[in-house]
């Protein structure tokens, strides 16, 4: 399977030098958020590099507006289905869109369920599909699929762990996956440090049974941020592309290794 990371995982770099370290250490495909600025141009030029931009991030600061009347949940609306605008523009086939943030997110109520049945059918006519990511609220997340016969799933690892720990959301929705957040952390409770796999706890052996078991052909594709914590704040970007590089390899390797048994 290919080998993905995201957009700025190191933070600011000129995009050349960004290409460069995810093309030396295996990197094939990226992802974006959709209102960074010079969307457009970026997209272009990591396709020009041979770098894949199969899915892009919506907005998620003030998601729970969503849920909420008010003309701030009209303009959370407004931004999501310009991201799907932008996927169709960049011939993107998928968005990944949160339902709610933090611990105490309002309750599925029907402004909210309005506002998401006119996002799935806005990107419906686009062709553009829409995949929710796992946060805090697994109720969430069920309400929509059973909502949307056509929602997929992002799997997010590093939130199962740290958000919702002792809850397994593959056998749940794994029959909609259709992206991944690959990352890891402490498992400590909202600790979403986003580090380099095989750096924190989780248990990335099953996470990997559970792709293997799965129809999932896509990108492995690692969310690591360095600025989300403290430990990598002395590594240079050689080293850090370098490490998340074997650790993306290593897990690939995992997920063979299972589809083989």
């Amino acid at each position: 399977m290919k080998i993905g990371i995201i957009q700025n995982s190191f933070g600011k770099l000129p995009i050349e030098e960004e290409i460069r370290l995810m093309k030396e250490n295996g990197f094939s495909a990226t992802f974006l958020y959709c209102e960074y600025e010079d969307f457009d141009r970026d997209v272009a030029t990591f396709r020009e590099a041979g770098i894949d931009v199969e899915t892009i991030h919506a907005p998620y600061d003030g998601i729970n507006n969503m849920w909420l009347e008010g003309d701030a949940g009209d303009r959370m609306l407004q931004r999501l289905l310009g991201c799907c605008d932008a996927a169709k523009r960049n011939s993107i086939p998928l968005v990944v869109v949160h339902l709610s943030s933090g611990n105490t997110p309002p309750m599925i109520n029907q402004t909210g369920n309005e506002r998401f049945g006119k996002l799935m059918e806005y990107a419906r006519n686009l062709g553009v599909s829409i995949a929710f990511e796992n946060q805090r609220k697994l109720g969430n997340l069920a309400h929509a699929f059973e909502y949307y016969n056509d929602a997929r799933f992002c799997w997010d690892v590093g939130h199962e762990a740290c958000f919702t720990e002792g809850r397994e959301y593959m056998p749940l929705f794994g029959d909609r996956l259709s992206a991944l957040h690959i990352h890891d952390n402490t498992a400590e409770a909202n600790k979403d440090y986003h580090m380099i796999p095989y750096d924190g706890v989780i248990d990335l052996d099953k996470a990997a049974r559970f792709i293997a078991a799965s129809d999932f052909d896509g990108t492995l594709m690692l969310e690591v941020v360095r600025n989300a914590s403290t430990f990598y704040q002395t590594t240079p970007p050689e080293e850090y592309f370098r490490r998340a590089g074997e650790a993306a390899k290593r897990f690939n390797a995992a997920v063979e290794r299972y589809r083989q048994k």
